[in-house]
């Protein structure tokens, strides 16, 4: 008889929990423990799983086992046989060589998730933003340890952005990113960063944790994010978080524009606009119309 999905996956990986010498749901030192009981061990290789998956599914193109392992902090045995059940039941392709891409079952969540956004009338507010600001307006959703555009909309420039729907992007350097961290318990923050750094993408990218935890508190005040080049050269934006029911950070909402063309005084006066539109896809999303 066939396997009984995520079930599977989670029993998978608290076999593999004690002999890869994992110390509850983050592992190593300085990091919590893992509570004695069955559930929390299932809680620790639910997580596992759902973390795994995030990790192989997003992306550019096919991943690699030792990559997906690297971004999760997980063992790579742990990965391995994790990705194996996921490949039994679909959400997950064995592309060989070592590397995995969707499969059917992820595609089909994404299909279900972006209906239900756009019955929501999101990709309508986002359009009526960048027709307001003139300017290119994305949204991107948290997924893991980074971020995920779910909708572009070009703005009426002569030049367009290299971003692309689909396209994954850290949090430590976008203004969408910061949103998140945020609104995030600043132990979770610290606990994305010891697993994926806080790498240079510019001569402005935040490296340090201090100065990145500053940078968050002042995102917290002025109710919005600023990315002055920190992720791209040349690319300065500003970003509002989306919230869900509970005042968790999903994602966010962004205004980019060129150094070159547009001076900082003017996009941050579209502020109000942007966190108007944040706030307005915050309660569509979470009401569900």
């Amino acid at each position: 008889m066939g396997g009984n999905g995520p079930a599977d996956a989670e029993r998978d990986a608290e076999k593999g929990a004690d002999k890869d010498g994992e110390q509850g749901a983050d592992g190593g030192a300085g990091k919590p423990a893992r509570r004695g009981g069955r559930s929390s061990a299932a809680g620790n290789a639910a997580a596992k799983a759902v973390t795994i998956l995030e990790a192989a599914v997003t992306g550019p193109g096919p991943r690699r086992l030792a990559d997906i392992a690297t971004d999760t902090a997980i063992p790579k045995a742990s990965v391995h046989r994790i990705l194996g059940t996921l490949v039994e039941l679909g959400f997950v392709l064995d592309g060989g060589s070592g590397t995995y891409r969707p499969g059917p079952r992820a595609l089909a969540l994404a299909a279900a998730t972006q209906a239900s956004i756009a019955q929501a009338g999101v990709g309508d507010l986002i359009e009526r933003l960048s027709a307001k600001v003139g300017h290119t307006v994305h949204m991107a959703l948290r997924s893991g340890d980074h971020a995920v555009y779910s909708h572009k909309v070009a703005g009426d420039q002569p030049y367009q952005m290299a971003s692309r729907i689909g396209m994954g992007i850290p949090l430590h350097c976008t203004g969408i990113g910061k949103c998140v961290l945020a609104h995030l318990p600043r132990t979770e923050v610290d606990e994305i960063v010891a697993r994926v750094g806080l790498p240079a993408r510019t001569a402005s990218t935040l490296t340090e944790p201090a100065r990145l935890h500053e940078e968050l508190a002042a995102v917290r005040e002025r109710g919005f994010a600023i990315d002055n080049e920190e992720n791209e050269q040349t690319i300065r934006c500003i970003a509002a978080p989306v919230l869900d029911h509970t005042g968790a950070p999903v994602g966010g909402v962004s205004i980019s524009t060129l150094t070159l063309l547009v001076p900082t005084e003017t996009l941050l006066s579209f502020a109000p606009a942007l966190t108007a539109t944040a706030g307005t896809v915050s309660l569509a999303l979470s009401s569900g119309r």
